[in-house]
Order: structure tokens, then sequence, then C-alpha cells
């Protein structure tokens, strides 16, 4: 008896703090990748939205995704309590730093860039990253072809957009590496179907695991109803297709809905979910109609994600595609990892539900009872 008691007390907590260790960062800073937009005539113009105190705290952000994960954790938090012009300052001194590990070239000879504009947000809701805007000049010599820009070891991802009449340009900057030659004059080939296909998947499993909370929780939703392959099998293809039809609407501009209605909703989704598995264990005919509903809620919070790193114009379907495949990817792996963690041991035992699918559902159906009321006092 004693034995039994313990099995399935470590069964209960395993299950906890899997579900805990994937919602635990939500009220946390969460770490996004730079986003540059560059432009030409007479000089380079970089206008880059970051993390500016992630950057002068010095955090590697190529390993995390959140800063409250950091040693400097604290040295961040300082930072952002900071009024928008005292953190200026502080960026500007570390500025010579992150601009040495930014070199910009024009055919291969490396330019020098210059702070141009600096503009820092207010304080705010200090729960969430505070976006900073950089502006960077360079002069441009005549004639030049092509530009490169590399990106520092440290640095995290880096979105590089360029859009031109010639070739405009849209890449994904790994840290400590350099971008393709990015062609002026419109001498250079346009990115490939295949290269801009395989651009995009990393971009879409990184909006899922590990930074796409409420759709990784919404997916465990999905997984604690049952353990029974056909059921999950139904549900996951129609939160699939759903959120396929409002991806491509939205990064079209077909669709449009403001985040201050789309994100409630999206929570409220994970809450009715969730309670469903309390009240069913099984699979009822109208949840996979429920469930397409809500998936395309989240269909347009991923429209939302791409309106922000743009996609190339002259590749956008496979763009597009790539990014979809990167979202199923990162959904099929917080499937596997819940499976491998609390399904493959427990899955099969009369208590699995009593003890860890009906707790699991209750914490993941608080959290999302919990940011539609916070999501909607902040819309």
């Amino acid at each position: 008896m004693y034995f039994m008691f313990a099995r399935v007390s470590a069964a209960f907590i395993l299950s906890i703090a899997f579900v805990g260790f994937v919602i635990g960062p939500a009220r946390a800073h969460e770490v996004m990748p730079t986003i540059a937009d560059m432009s030409h005539s007479g000089e380079v113009r970089l206008v880059l939205r970051l993390n500016g105190e992630a950057f002068v705290a010095g955090i590697n952000l190529d390993v995390v995704s959140d800063t409250n994960e950091s040693p400097e954790n604290a040295d961040y938090d300082t930072l952002r309590a900071l009024a928008p012009d005292v953190f200026a300052d502080r960026l500007r001194a570390a500025l010579p730093n992150i601009l040495e590990n930014m070199p910009l070239s024009a055919d291969g000879t490396r330019l020098a860039l210059r702070e141009a504009a600096l503009d820092v947000q207010d304080p705010g809701d200090f729960s969430l990253a505070r976006t900073t805007l950089l502006t960077l000049t360079a002069d441009l010599p005549p004639d030049t072809q092509a530009l490169s820009l590399g990106w520092g070891q440290g640095f995290g991802s880096l979105v590089l957009r360029q859009q031109g009449p010639e070739v405009p340009f849209t890449g994904l900057i790994s840290p400590g590496t350099t971008s393709p030659e990015i062609s002026l004059a419109g001498q250079g080939a346009p990115k490939s179907a295949v290269s801009a296909l395989l651009d995009y998947i990393p971009v879409g499993f990184d909006h899922i695991l590990p930074k796409g909370l409420d759709h990784i929780l919404f997916v465990l939703a999905l997984f604690f109803l049952s353990t029974k392959l056909s059921t999950l099998l139904w549900q996951v293809s129609a939160f699939t297709i759903a959120h396929t039809v409002t991806l491509a609407a939205g990064a079209m501009g077909l669709v449009s809905v403001p985040s201050a209605i789309v994100e409630p909703l999206i929570a409220a989704s994970i809450a009715f979910v969730a309670v469903e598995n309390i009240l069913n264990d099984r699979l009822s005919r109208w949840r996979p109609v429920v469930i397409f509903g809500f998936g395309l809620l989240h269909g347009l919070g991923f429209a939302s994600v791409l309106q922000d790193f743009g996609l190339p114009a002259d590749q956008f379907v496979p763009a597009l595609i790539g990014f979809n495949i990167g979202v199923e990817i990162g959904q099929l792996t917080t499937i596997a990892i819940a499976f491998l963690a609390v399904g493959l041991w427990f899955g099969r035992k009369s208590w699995y539900r009593a003890r860890i699918a009906v707790p699991a559902s209750a914490i993941i159906g608080l959290i999302g009872a919990y940011w539609v009321v916070e999501r909607t006092l902040l819309s």
C-alpha cells in the first residue's frame, strides 16, 4: 500500500512539475529575437527593435529564452526599472561593444556604424519586456553592390529585413554568423523557395517552444483528455487545419483582428478545454468542432507574430509554409515530451485520469482563467 501511494504521488508530482515547467515563466521577461529593418539611400540605415536591457546586462540570449533564467537577472530587473533617459545613457555606454560584434560590410569592406536615434519606452508593466528602438547609420560607398551584416555570439537570433524594389530580403540570422550578401543593385539572385521555407521553420518552432506558452498549454489540454491515439489525432487535426486557415489569411492581410480581442479569447480557449477534460473522460462529437473554432483564434495569434517578423515578398508562400511546419513540429514536440514525461509511464494505469490528467487540467484551466482576466484588464 505504501509503495502504491508513493508511486501515485510521484506520478502526480511529475505531471505537475511538467506543467509547472511549461507555465512557470508566463509572467516573466520573455526574450524575443531582435528585428532589424535595413534601408539604403546614400547611407545605410538600420532600425533595430531589441530588448536593450538584456544586451546591457550581458545576458547570453543564445541559451536564455526568459531573463529570469539568467544569472544576470537581478541586473536586468534593475535596468528594466530605469527611466527611459537614464537607461538610454546605459545603453549608449554599452553600444561600442555591441557595434564591435555586429560588423556591417559593403562588398567585403567593413563600414563604421553610428547611433542616429534611440527611443526607449517608459517602464510600464515590469512583467513584460521593454522594447527599445535603436537606429544606426553608416556611410555607403558609391557603386556598392551588396551588404552583409554579422551578428554577435550571445545576441540571440536576428530577423533581418530589407524591403526594396529590386531584391527584397528577409532572413533569420543565427548568433555568431553573418547574413548572406544582400544585393542593392538587383544583381543578386533572390532567395530560393527551398531556402525561404527552411529559414522560417525555426521561426515557427521557436514561437511554440519555448516561447508560445499559451499555445503549449492548449496542446497539453488536448493531450490530457485521453491517452487514446485516435482521440488525440482528431483534436490535433482539427486544431491544425483551423489555425492554418487563419494563419494564411492573417499573413496575407485578408483578416485582421486586434490582439486585445484575440489574446483574451485564446486564454479562454485554454480554460474551456481544460475544464471539459475534468467533466468528460472521452471525446465528444462536438469537441473537434469546438477545437476547430479555437484553432481559428490561435491562427490569428500566429499571424500576429509573422506580421512582426515579416515575410519575403518574393517567396511569400514558401516562407509561410515553413513557418507553419515549424509550428506543427513544435506542437508535436510538446506532445512527445508530455507522453514521455507521464503518458508512457502512467497512461495505462487505472488511476491516471484521477491522479494526473484531472489535476494537470485543473492547473491549466486556472492559468487560462487568470490570463483571461489579466489580458482583458491590460487590453
